[in-house]
């Protein structure tokens, strides 16, 4: 459409210059050969008049073309581009203090330009690459999250619904507690069945199984059967065969051994025990004498540097002449002043450094209840002393007491009558000096005691046992008097210790008989 218009145009244009030239009376062109006429003023005149209106007419042309071309082609063509801006100065305009203002009147800053190197160039287009890179990247984000995001949905908050209160039954935790114990109790019997039988096989795991554990209580009761024995034993134990013996179960013994698990002591340490290296004579004085060689050298490199003042030379009487030389001849008296001073002032500081390293009272107090006291975390070493008679002898009572708090020991005295109990827990050094005391020291048969029958007979203390414990069971010693044997043995039992009464109560017991 658009190159047809313009063929129209074009060719609209082409018919009126040729009219505009054919009525014009244009002069024919020239002929090879042939001569002009000559023309004068008049015809000059003419042909002027005649080329200005011949230009009027094709602008006029030109002008109506324009118009046609631009109702056909102005919906079509895009518009013309508008004229380039020059880019002039801006006028210059100062106030009245010579500073540069704009149109308004308010103050211009002129940015001032400071030279700077090219890695401060480099490093500012960095940053503002930087920058730009995370800017798009923040913009994509944006761009990416706001493509699923419809602004126009808002969500509601929730509503808090209200809540009533709900109180729990009487008794429902305490069901709970009781079915969380029988649980862990029966995984853990579960896990021991588990274990004996990966060791000893099925059925003997079946027939332990059977066997309750023995529980941890103190009772009195004897039963019917032990535990151990409840396997192979029958349930009734008052049938006896031809030969006198209780009936068992033959099935019950079969050709299996049970190892049982190895166990630490519980009085182990878990530190690697070193033999400690013990020096000869000979060796303590050599190593005496390199550590001394080697104070020296570092005093001597310390004067040596100027760090200290060389030492005065020793005087003495006996190295006066030999020292000092032709002085000591000058003024003997004024030398062996000077000599005695030197002796005293040495006497002194030695004397001084002595009062310095001595122990205070209180540290050596301390320092000797530090080597009584003894490490009993890993175990707790006891002794059970038997005494015929305590109760009437105060100094004998005095010294069992006293040592026993001086050795830091635990423990217990029951005074009953023909059988004093001594309990003390502690160490074993501590127990060394405690027997030593007990057996040896303290002369028991020098006091006549009488028995029952009215007969008086020495004195005596026997030790009935000595061993290890876990743990102490008593606290500080001192004395309990009891009249009833029973009263006795309920104190013992208090503690979990009533086998010590049984042992020395027993012995006591077979001494009398054999006296009577």
């Amino acid at each position: 459409k658009i190159s047809a218009a313009a063929a129209a145009a074009a060719a609209a244009a082409a018919s009126a210059t040729a009219t505009v030239l054919g009525t014009s009376g244009a002069t024919p062109s020239t002929v090879p050969g042939a001569t002009t006429p000559a023309v004068g003023p008049a015809g000059a005149a003419a042909a002027t008049i005649t080329d200005v209106e011949r230009s009027k007419k094709i602008a006029q042309l030109q002008e109506q073309i324009r118009a046609k071309l631009s109702g056909t082609l102005a919906s079509v063509l895009p518009p013309p581009p508008p004229p380039a801006v020059q880019d002039k100065p801006k006028p210059l305009i100062l106030d009245a203090e010579g500073r540069t203002v704009d149109g308004s009147g308010r103050a211009v800053v002129v940015p001032q330009l400071t030279p700077t190197l090219k890695a401060n160039i480099r490093a500012k287009k960095r940053e503002t690459t930087k920058n730009q890179q995370a800017a798009e990247r923040a913009q994509t984000e944006e761009a990416s999250e706001s493509h699923f995001h419809d602004e126009r949905i808002t969500l509601k908050p929730a509503v808090r619904n209200k809540r009533a209160l709900r109180f729990h039954e009487p008794g429902k935790f305490q069901q709970l507690a009781e079915r969380m114990r029988m649980k862990a109790q029966l995984e853990k019997l579960q896990n021991e069945i588990s274990q004996i039988a990966r060791k000893t096989g099925i059925s003997s795991a079946t027939k332990l199984a059977l066997i309750a554990p023995k529980a941890d209580t103190h009772s009195n009761e004897v039963p019917s059967m032990e535990w151990w024995d409840s396997v192979i034993l029958t349930d009734d134990l008052s049938t006896v065969d031809a030969q006198g013996t209780i009936s068992i179960r033959e099935s019950a013994i079969t050709n299996l051994i049970e190892h049982p698990t190895q166990m630490r002591p519980p009085n182990e340490s878990s530190r690697a025990v070193y033999l400690p290296v013990f020096l000869t004579k000979k060796e303590r004085k050599k190593l005496r004498r390199q550590n001394r060689r080697e104070a020296w050298k570092e005093e001597q490199e310390k004067i040596r540097l100027g760090l200290e003042p060389p030492p005065e030379p020793k005087l003495r009487i006996s190295n006066l002449m030999r020292v000092l030389g032709t002085e000591a001849v000058q003024d003997p008296t004024k030398i062996e002043a000077h000599v005695r001073e030197q002796m005293a002032k040495r006497q002194k500081v030695h004397e001084e450094a002595n009062a310095a390293r001595k122990l205070t009272d209180d540290q050596r107090r301390e320092k000797k209840v530090r080597k009584m006291k003894e490490d009993t975390t890993l175990g707790v070493h006891v002794s059970v002393y038997r005494i015929r008679e305590l109760q009437e002898l105060q100094s004998k009572k005095f010294k069992v007491e006293t040592n026993a708090k001086q050795l830091f020991l635990t423990g217990i005295c029951v005074l009953f009558r023909d059988c004093c109990v001594v309990v003390v827990e502690g160490g074993p050094k501590q127990q060394k000096k405690y027997r030593r005391l007990m057996m040896h020291r303290v002369k028991w048969e020098e006091d006549m005691v009488k028995n029952a029958d009215g007969v008086e007979i020495p004195n005596t203390c026997v030790l009935v046992w000595e061993g290890t414990t876990q743990r102490r069971n008593f606290g500080e010693f001192k004395y309990k008097s009891f009249p009833l044997e029973k009263s006795a043995r309920d104190f013992f039992q208090k503690h979990h210790v009533e086998h010590y009464w049984d042992l020395a109560y027993s012995g006591a017991v077979l001494e009398a008989s054999e006296d009577a």
